[in-house]
């Protein structure tokens, strides 16, 4: 028997075998027949747990759907064994003949390392899967990652929509998808798939770092958890809040429809149209418009965008920059366009 129908033997046995790790991959299967089926796909490989469950779990999809599957990891940089952790994921991933494309980030992150380093992963992410042909990317978020999102939105005074369940499925860009497959899974259970299918995974010293505030936010949950405060019932709570979402959400797109115009180098916003409704729905719609016109993956902050319409609201021509745009009132009109 060749070394590769060992390994996907292997494979298959492990989960065939737990009835645990067969009920989940079941699961999965399920959640990306309805979305992907047969077609192609990216994985976003970090060496954790969780990312190394659902290449675990994808792999087992690429033998049953004989689909292509891409494994690639972006290497920041940022901490002095960057490359050394990435290396080990790669010899990690080889052993169970899954090869790993590992893609260095040249971009400097000086400020706001969390965030622009997840914003320059999914750019190079974006761009190996359009040259790749491919229109998903998987990410190993999962119902843990949402708590922390939550109570982190939470603790800066966000709305329904920060507050809101992840989306399984969001558009980087025209041509890219984020697909979060995991987002009912709980890290434990991640956990016990990335033991059973590599025996170990790689540590992260930032998730121990308490500068970070989604650090600080996992020693929180352990207090909530003591104070009868349970994973399931904030879960629960984040998707009640999604359903008010969605259809806020279904109203706002009316609005758009009915408020925005897009030209080739140009948004138009109908102001005299658009202040007619509530300050929620000015809100979203201003900053929607301003992050397709920048083409952007999120819209500017909620605070910036209030006091843009805060000036906006005058019967004065007004002339302002926002998230990278030229934005100029005048008469009942604002032009977004591109700053100079």
């Amino acid at each position: 028997m060749s070394k590769k129908n060992s390994n996907v033997r292997s494979l298959k046995s492990t989960f065939i075998k737990n009835n645990k790790l067969s009920k989940i991959y079941l699961n999965f299967k399920s959640i990306l027949e309805t979305t992907i089926n047969k077609k192609p796909f990216v994985v976003s490989v970090s060496g954790g747990p969780d990312s190394l469950a659902l290449v675990a779990l994808s792999k087992m999809y690429q033998y049953e759907k004989k689909t292509k599957v891409f494994f690639t990891l972006i290497d920041h940089g940022i901490r002095t064994n960057s490359k050394k952790e990435a290396n080990l994921v790669k010899k990690l991933l080889k052993k169970k003949r899954i090869d790993l494309k590992i893609i260095k980030n040249n971009e400097s992150i000086e400020k706001n390392i969390q965030k622009n380093a997840r914003m320059i992963r999914y750019k190079l992410l974006a761009e190996y899967s359009i040259n790749k042909k491919v229109q998903f990317i998987l990410t190993g978020h999962h119902s843990d990652d949402q708590i922390e999102t939550f109570l982190i939105r939470l603790s800066r005074g966000s709305g329904i929509q920060g507050l809101s369940s992840m989306n399984k499925i969001s558009r980087f860009n025209k041509k890219i998808k984020i697909f979060r497959p995991l987002l009912d899974f709980k890290k434990k259970d991640l956990i016990l798939i990335a033991k059973k299918i590599f025996g170990k995974f790689i540590k992260d010293p930032s998730n121990k770092d308490k500068k970070y505030l989604r650090t600080r936010i996992r020693s929180l949950r352990k207090e909530l958890e003591k104070s009868g405060i349970h994973h399931n019932q904030i879960i629960k709570s984040i998707n009640n809040l999604a359903s008010t979402r969605d259809t806020l959400n279904d109203y706002i797109t009316k609005v758009v429809e009915s408020c925005v115009k897009k030209k080739k180098n140009e948004t138009l916003i109908n102001l005299k149209k658009l202040f007619l409704e509530p300050n929620e729905i000015k809100l979203k719609t201003l900053g929607l418009a301003i992050r397709d016109f920048s083409k952007t993956y999120y819209p500017p902050r909620s605070k910036k965008v209030l006091n843009a319409l805060k000036r906006l609201n005058s019967p004065k021509r007004v002339k302002l920059t926002l998230a990278g745009c030229f934005l100029e009132k005048s008469g009942d009109y604002l032009s977004i366009r591109k700053e100079v």
